[in-house]
């Protein structure tokens, strides 16, 4: 869920949650009281709005009492003039904040209360103040009381006047209890709702956000193993996922840093070892012709040549280093061309022959591809990958009959180079890593078969940059087949 869609839902929600909650907790506070006031005060019709109406709350606290005393007064009037009676209405009035007053012709003759001389002053005389409700009016000069009144004639024929008069000090303590619980109501529903909401804030963004910051403090100490667990489909979850991203490939990074720095030590290594047993045949041989020890042409001879030998493996190491550092930085410097297949290659296998030929190694031709054959390549990083696969299989050689066959074939729209060996082979364990940097499947090294180890690499590189595919099979004690192909020259002819 996105942000935007959760921040209008969070206004939603303190906007209706709260007033809906304030309703209806509101509605059973209210029906709660109209109950309690109906089984404390007789309120039978009491309801919601007697609760705001202070005129009909007081009204209803005594309407009970007062319509038994209107009956009384019409049916019974003598009962009126009973002080006993009087005394047990004026008994159940004062449970309601209320009391008594009766008058016979104009003369106190029933006071419920006591000090109550200025509300007697202020009390209406007979028939002037009973409306149809029976209900009389607030004596304004108190303030404070509220006077029901009903007169009637005693059995006598007197004139007669009772009093109902409530206390609104009482009522107005029941509508403030009644106002207080209101706004405690409603602070406490507001004080939820704000809870739930932060709660749900707290869970939704603040949390991812800590796991973020905790993330973000791990990277910043180095520590890069750690997950960051936020599966969320809002904006947070998208810039976890980012997160998650950069950190996997701060790690790769890391690791490919730590991985290149091992091979360049060991390519280090590699080079230092083999450039060793060269250097020190040139100084030992340098040495001899010195110190006099070839004396003779032929031996002079022989040890310049053995000098410029070794001098060359110390130059083609070089260049290896060289073209790797430039392979590391993807700067092989190319020049593509057109270039015949059957003139080229005839062109490397005389010249790849003389060598081969001075180490006793036979060398077989065979070129199936027709002579207008052409392909879009380097000519000089192609003739070091046949060289670099040869030289490979030169220095594997262990048979006393050694030979090589290079084979080249149309493949459809690719020509496929196939150079094959009868060395001692590569075993299957060995087969899928051959191509990887400093990979060696002979564990010891010897000046017989020692190299940088990138060599084949090399190889690789430069034939995925022809846009073509390298592989090989092997068979041990039998030999190697190493396999190339690259993409044939087709003129592309415009529809007319």
């Amino acid at each position: 869920m996105k942000i935007k869609t959760k921040l209008m839902i969070l206004f939603c929600i303190l906007v209706f949650v709260p007033t809906l909650l304030i309703g209806a907790s509101v509605a059973g506070f209210c029906n709660f009281q109209v109950n309690a006031m109906k089984q404390t005060y007789g309120m039978e019709d009491a309801n919601a709005y007697s609760l705001i109406n202070s005129v009909q709350l007081m009204n209803h606290y005594t309407e009970r009492v007062f319509e038994q005393i209107r009956r009384t007064a019409r049916q019974k009037p003598k009962r009126m003039e009973d002080r006993e009676y009087l005394e047990s209405v004026n008994e159940e009035l004062h449970q309601k904040y209320s009391y008594l007053v009766v008058y016979r012709s104009g003369v106190l003759y029933y006071n419920g209360a006591a000090d109550n001389d200025s509300v007697l002053k202020e009390l209406h005389e007979y028939g002037t103040s009973e409306s149809s409700l029976g209900v009389g009016n607030y004596l304004v000069d108190e303030g404070n009381i509220f006077v029901k009144q009903v007169d009637f004639r005693s059995v006598s024929g007197a004139e007669m006047s009772a009093y109902v008069i409530t206390a609104t000090d009482g009522s107005v303590l029941e509508v403030r209890r009644l106002l207080v619980a209101g706004i405690v109501l409603i602070v406490v529903v507001f004080v939820l709702t704000a809870f739930m909401m932060t709660l749900w804030i707290y869970r939704s963004i603040l949390n991812p956000l800590r796991k973020l910051q905790d993330a973000a403090e791990s990277i910043k100490e180095g520590n890069l193993d750690f997950y960051l667990d936020v599966s969320r489909d809002d904006e947070i979850g998208e810039l976890c996922t980012t997160f998650e991203e950069m950190r996997k490939r701060l790690k790769d990074n890391a690791e490919e840093k730590l991985s290149n720095e091992k091979e360049n030590r060991a390519l280090i290594s590699n080079i230092a070892h083999d450039l060793k047993t060269p250097i020190t045949a040139v100084k030992g041989y340098a040495e001899g012709i010195m110190d006099g020890v070839a004396n003779t042409p032929e031996k002079v001879d022989k040890y310049v040549r053995t000098i410029y030998n070794k001098a060359n493996e110390m130059d083609t190491l070089i260049n290896e280093l060289t073209l790797y550092s430039k392979i590391d930085t993807n700067r092989i410097p190319y020049e593509f061309a057109r270039i015949h297949v059957s003139e080229y290659f005839r062109d490397c296998v005389e010249e790849i022959g003389l060598d081969l030929e001075a180490k006793g190694i036979g060398l077989s031709y065979f070129n199936y591809t027709t002579e207008d054959t052409m392909i879009i390549a380097d000519p000089e990083q192609l003739r070091r990958v046949i060289n670099n696969i040869i030289g490979n299989s030169v220095k594997y050689m262990n048979k006393t009959e050694k030979f090589i066959n290079i084979r080249i074939k149309d493949v459809g729209d690719f020509i496929q180079v196939e150079i094959e060996d009868n060395g001692r082979g590569i075993a299957q364990k060995d087969l899928p890593y051959i191509f990887d940097r400093f990979y060696r499947t002979d564990a010891s090294r010897n000046s017989a078969t020692g190299g940088s180890g990138i060599g084949l690499s090399i190889v690789k590189k430069i034939v995925e940059d022809h846009g073509g595919k390298i592989w090989a099979t092997s068979k041990e004690d039998a030999g190697t087949i190493m396999y190339f192909v690259i993409r044939k020259y087709q003129e592309v002819t415009a529809n007319e």
